[in-house]
């Protein structure tokens, strides 16, 4: 994941997706060998040498300004989502690789009282890698599909990818695959040295070609808010809209809180989840696994399946 190399196809594959005729150029230049922009059409409409933005997207990026990154920006209509990738591969660009010892990310106490505290909605942290941190009862309920793998922390993009159970329980599951690459090339933009991460996407890479061909798209994207259909194995279908917060005193971390709408058939599907005995008993857990409060994370053993479902 070396920067100069991600800002080369980044910013090939957004002048790829944009014509002419979208970029207000009309038809400029008769005979074209791309559907996309030219460079020197991206110089131009960035006010920029061609030679100048040559260099950035190859990489070449020590002296460029914000000025110059937020006008190419402009040129290539860059969402803000994708503005904000490109100043971050720009500026791990500029940074001298590192190597680091980090402790395992924890959700602090302080949080995990707020996640106990939210009884009617499922609710998880999250970090950039999309490994599940801790997560309230009707959250482990919800998700307990993706806590039937013991590995420890559980993680969204695992599940998604290499765990068949993940198309039967996201009844989207090419725009919930599609939104947990994109979050992953933000996370890889923002700090391209996570080893963690960078071991992720190669297992990713290696054992799933549905991956290796979105990764390959160089699409970013961010959970904010919206809905998501479920189907649970207990309780069956439901939609819940949900809400990303991220949290300003714990770097990369986010709060996911999904909710139903009241008086619903998918508020009714929360209540029948609420009840069926979460989170499970010790018995049932792993030796030596927590949650980020450090109370044991429910692993492998699901409750039976319920009549109604």
């Amino acid at each position: 994941m070396g920067s100069p190399n991600e800002i080369r196809q980044f910013l090939t594959s957004r002048r790829a997706s944009i014509s002419p005729e979208q970029a207000g150029l009309g038809a400029y230049g008769r005979r074209r060998r791309v559907s996309g922009l030219r460079r020197e059409e991206v110089a131009l409409l960035a006010g920029i040498s061609v030679e100048y933005y040559i260099q950035l997207e190859r990489g070449k990026v020590r002296g460029v300004s914000e000025d110059v990154l937020a006008a190419v920006a402009r040129a290539l209509h860059l969402d803000d989502v994708e503005r904000r990738h490109l100043f971050d591969l720009v500026r791990a660009a500029k940074m001298a690789p590192r190597r680091r010892s980090e402790a395992p990310q924890r959700v602090r106490p302080g949080v995990q009282r707020v996640l106990d505290t939210i009884t009617e909605s499922a609710a998880f942290v999250r970090n950039g890698r999309l490994d599940i941190l801790s997560a309230n009862r009707l959250g482990y309920a919800l998700y307990s599909e993706v806590f039937v793998n013991p590995e420890r922390p559980a993680n969204l993009a695992r599940f998604i990818f290499l765990d068949e159970r993940s198309h039967e329980f996201y009844v989207d599951w090419d725009g919930i695959a599609d939104a947990s690459v994109g979050n992953l090339r933000i996370e890889a933009g923002r700090d391209p040295y996570d080893r963690d991460l960078t071991e992720l996407i190669g297992e990713l890479s290696t054992r799933s070609e549905a991956f290796r061909v979105r990764w390959a798209a160089h699409d970013v994207r961010q959970y904010r808010t919206g809905t998501q259909p479920f189907h649970h194995p207990l309780v069956g279908d439901l939609t819940l809209g949900y809400e990303a917060l991220t949290l300003a005193a714990d770097i990369g971390l986010t709060l996911l809180v999904y909710s139903a709408e009241p008086g619903s058939p998918s508020q009714a599907a929360l209540d029948r989840l609420a009840s069926g005995g979460w989170p499970p008993t010790a018995e049932a857990t792993r030796p030596g696994t927590t949650t980020g409060s450090g109370d044991p994370a429910p692993t492998a053993v699901v409750p039976k399946r319920s009549a109604q479902a």
